[in-house]
């Protein structure tokens, strides 16, 4: 079917992760349930969908979008599926199913700014210092955790992780992020010499920097879950998320003066507006402290 070669020439092409790819599909699916209705069968889909080409323009894909408006669908959710379309659609161009893009003159809608939320520093260090690390699995659990805040990676790259792209000599990582692209990332040595406690006391040398209880790659459902007990466990009363390590990495280097472009290259950022959202944080927290201390404010 078109829509799985299209999928398949994401996965070769630009490395789009698993996650990534099932969102395109089901995005793609919702599109096509819209233009043909539910009674259509799934293997019919591809001809009636073909048969219909010339029936997609921009008014059918604003009225397309129209109804996610109408079902409260967020900002972001809508980006997506707009974003699918038009890679879609330019694929079918370049496989000469199409003539145009018709997505093309469509503008995406704009994105409203959510201050990401982090934790404070005291908070960060209660979680790390009150973690037990008698086990294998426990030292596992501290070194893999030092690591998310010392380099302020994504749960998808320490997931991703190996243990030959960890310079322990020059204090530096190398990652693979989004699309694959690659880029290193210092590492402070108190992560460093987490790791080196936690494999040391393994009995092979597992290519997978964090490995599970059966010795395979710890999934991120795992990392999300472990981590959840851990907070629990240390009597913070706060939900902390793998995302909200990141957070207040990016956070707390800023607050100390770190300069933004450096945290752009660090945090994998393309663009540095995404990472310019950190100063709202911090001037957020500047404006509580001076109307919190100066006399006349």
């Amino acid at each position: 079917m078109v829509v799985n070669n299209f999928i398949t020439s994401l996965e070769a092409e630009k490395g789009y992760s698993p996650h990534t790819l099932r969102a395109y599909e089901s995005d793609l699916k919702d599109f096509l349930i819209f233009l043909l209705g539910n009674q259509v069968e799934d293997d019919d889909r591809e001809h009636h969908f073909l048969a219909r080409l010339n029936e997609i323009d921009r008014n059918l894909l604003r009225r397309y979008l129209a109804t996610m408006v109408k079902g409260k669908k967020s900002k972001s959710t809508m980006a997506r599926r707009l974003s699918a379309l038009k890679s879609f659609f330019d694929f079918l161009v370049r496989s000469g199913h199409l003539p145009l893009n018709p997505a093309d003159a469509i503008p995406f809608p704009k994105q409203d700014k959510n201050i990401p939320k982090s934790v404070s520093i005291d908070s960060i260090f209660r979680l790390l210092d009150g973690m037990a690390a008698d086990t294998w699995l426990e030292k596992r659990n501290l070194a893999m955790f030092e690591t998310f805040y010392s380099t302020g990676m994504r749960i998808s790259e320490i997931h991703g992780l190996n243990m030959r792209d960890v310079d322990f000599k020059r204090q530096m990582i190398r990652v693979f992020g989004k699309g694959g692209k690659e880029r290193m990332v210092p590492v402070g040595k108190r992560a460093l010499t987490a790791v080196e406690l936690y494999r040391a006391v393994l009995k092979e040398d597992y290519e997978a920097a964090f490995i599970n209880k059966d010795f395979g790659r710890l999934s991120t459902r795992s990392i999300r879950r472990i981590l959840d007990k851990i907070v629990l466990d240390c009597g913070i009363n706060l939900k902390i998320s793998p995302h909200m390590l990141r957070h207040s990495f990016a956070t707390h280097m800023l607050d100390s003066g770190a300069d933004l472009r450096g945290i752009q290259e660090i945090l994998g950022h393309a663009s540095l507006s995404t990472t310019q959202i950190y100063t709202h944080v911090s001037m957020d927290r500047l404006v509580k402290v001076y109307d919190k201390a100066h006399p006349r404010s």
